[in-house]
């Protein structure tokens, strides 16, 4: 949300340079002037609208709330009136612009030493603290600025956000509800409000909430796409794909849309649609995140054409796009392999083991991306007694705030030797009250986030009776998979074939070590033996989970559950076989993958193997 908000502000500058009587700038400004406290900036925009559009009747509704909230201020001395820092506040900016935010955080401190009411200071201070990953602080701050400046409505947007960053769920719905009451003119509130809800799985309200953002703003891309996704997620697609279009029909030049109905996976676009991405990526100076969509969605059209060299052509103009704005460090990764198989060692293990919680309640189901991981879930959470959730994120949350309780700071691995009076039964309750806002009243829940094999070793001590599955797939249909799926957050190493290769080898590697280091603790699930044999393998799969059989677990494609993932519309189908051995449509472009894989692929019966990979 923030990120939204930051480059609506940057394209209402852009706007009114080019087109100084762009109405819908001008309403926009006036909107996150509205959200920022500054009433009179605000009621101008709005007034500016008025004078180019007067036929624009909602602006009055506007201007009325804008004068509402200025004569309801309790006086001038209001923190969120005060711009005695403008010339501070302005150099902070510029700071933060020129990614020095340790200079940005020190003029914020200073204003709030000289007046610490200041509730502007103290939202852009947690900003600072959010971008540093310290949440709880910037919660803490974005609280007082509320509590100084009730009426605040920026303030409770960011906090909001926060709350929602945090995993808190009711109170960041609290406080986009009281955004709504502030703003209710404004579609950013309802987007809030909408985000939160989605996030504690109350679809049906988001549903309606991105439905109030739009008749605020009929044309606002982030509530056109957020109430797509949630009908996508309870299963509705052809709602969905109206809305898609709807979001295209009103900002033609918007790429999400195209990459959202792309990922539906069994979609197929009109040539039309194709006609208009293809004229979309000719357009001159288009923004790095518009060639990665567009080209993504191309990449998977012409998959679905059976064009596979177009496809590859469009994948590798999406990756490496968007390589250049990842932040990943291959050599780092390998070396926190080392550090994870050095620290939970045969030795560590044994002298810790028997210390950790005994409840039974979560399954947690890892790999890499696109392993058939969802299908697993689906199958799972098709069982009476079984919660699915989603990719949850508490786990890796959980271990950074370990980090902050070691005297010495040290980072996960290293700091398992130095847990201090924290004991293993603690951590592992820790986790599971974090993960309890999620659940409802089944006895047991699945945890489905592929980056938490990480940390087999440490749910062994802390939940030993945690059930690890990992989600397995053939080494180059894992790999290109992920090359071409393109993830919203999350999996750095993916847009380069060589990264995505290496990390697979590290992943082996790792699991490899779980088995030794854990023996039974980790079921190993291929997919293409689920699919090959669906009846025997979630026999397996509930046996070693301890649950009985129940036939809907056979019919996961007939179980009402929202899906939240890429794979959501797959798993609504019978269990099919066209997905094995993709790899082989794209076997000429993947050379470099290959010999990455290389060790692994002779492992493999000679008929999975690729047909130029060199043989003893």
């Amino acid at each position: 949300m923030l990120k939204d908000l930051a480059a609506a502000e940057k394209f209402v500058a852009q706007a009114l340079e080019i087109y100084p009587s762009f109405p819908n700038a001008h309403e926009l400004r006036g909107d996150l002037l509205l959200l920022q406290g500054n009433l009179d900036g605000a009621t101008n925009s709005y007034a500016k609208v008025k004078e180019i559009s007067p036929d624009r009747h909602h602006i009055d509704k506007k201007l009325q709330k804008a004068e509402e909230i200025k004569q309801s201020q309790p006086n001038e001395s209001d923190s969120t009136m005060d711009f005695s820092f403008a010339a501070e506040l302005e150099q902070a900016a510029k700071f933060k612009e020129e990614k020095k935010p340790q200079k940005a955080e020190e003029i914020y401190r200073q204003i709030l030493r000289r007046n610490p009411n200041h509730s502007e200071a103290m939202r852009l201070l947690a900003g600072i603290a959010a971008g540093q990953n310290q949440y709880a602080d910037a919660e803490q701050l974005l609280k007082y600025a509320v509590e100084k400046s009730p009426k605040f409505a920026r303030a409770w947007l960011d906090l909001s956000k926060i709350q929602l960053d945090m995993g808190n769920y009711p109170s960041a719905i609290q406080s986009a509800e009281k955004l709504t009451s502030l703003a209710p003119d404004v579609a950013e509130s309802f987007v809030a409000l909408a985000n939160a809800q989605a996030q504690s799985n109350q679809h049906n309200a988001a549903i309606e909430s991105y439905h109030s953002a739009l008749k605020v703003s009929p044309d606002h891309r982030g509530a056109f796409s957020g109430l797509a996704h949630q009908l996508k997620t309870i299963g509705n697609q052809p709602e969905a794909l109206a809305v898609h279009r709807q979001n295209i029909a009103a900002n033609p030049t918007n790429s999400e849309p195209y990459w959202n109905m792309a990922n539906l996976k069994t979609f197929r676009f009109e040539q039309s649609e194709v006609d208009a991405m293809e004229a979309l990526l000719e357009t001159p100076d288009m923004e790095d995140l518009s060639i990665v969509q567009l080209s993504n969605a191309l990449g998977l059209e012409y998959e679905s054409q059976k064009d596979f060299d177009r496809a590859f052509s469009n994948f590798r103009r999406c990756n490496d796009t968007r390589r250049g704005s990842e932040n990943y460090d291959p050599v780092g990764h390998e070396v926190l392999i080392d550090q994870l198989i050095e620290v939970f060692n045969e030795d560590f293990i044994a002298e810790q083991q028997g210390q950790g919680d005994p409840d039974l309640s979560p399954i947690l189901i890892v790999g890499l991306p696109r392993s058939g991981s969802t299908l697993i879930e689906q199958i799972l959470a098709s069982h009476s007694i079984v919660e699915g959730t989603h990719e949850l994120s508490d786990l890796a949350q959980m271990v950074q705030t370990l980090k902050r309780r070691n005297a010495r700071g040290l980072h996960f691995p290293e700091n398992m030797r130095e847990t201090g009076q924290l004991s293993w039964a603690e951590i592992g309750q820790d986790y599971l009250q974090r993960a309890a806002k999620y659940r409802t009243d089944k006895p047991r829940f699945i945890d489905k986030n592929p980056n938490n094999f990480i940390y087999a070793g440490l749910l062994h001590l802390t939940l030993p009776n945690a059930k690890i599955i990992n989600a397995i797939r053939h080494p180059l249909d894992s790999c290109f998979g992920s090359y071409k799926q393109l993830f919203a957050s999350g999996q750095p190493f993916s847009y380069d074939l060589i990264e995505v290769g290496e990390y697979y080898l590290q992943y082996q590697r790792l699991i490899d070590h779980w088995h030794n280091v854990i023996p039974g603790k980790v079921l190993d699930v291929h997919y293409e033996h689920v699919v090959a044999d669906l009846d025997t393998q979630v026999h397996r799969i509930l046996d070693f989970c301890e649950l009985p059989f129940e036939e809907s677990c056979l019919r996961f494609h007939e179980t009402n559950r929202a899906v939240r993932t890429a794979s959501s519309e797959q798993v609504r189908q019978p269990i099919y076989s066209s997905s094995i051995n993709l790899w082989k449509n794209y076997e000429p472009h993947l050379d470099d993958l290959i010999e990455v894989l290389e060790p692994l692929l002779l492992d493999l019966p000679t008929s999975d193997q690729p047909n130029n990979i060199p043989r003893p």
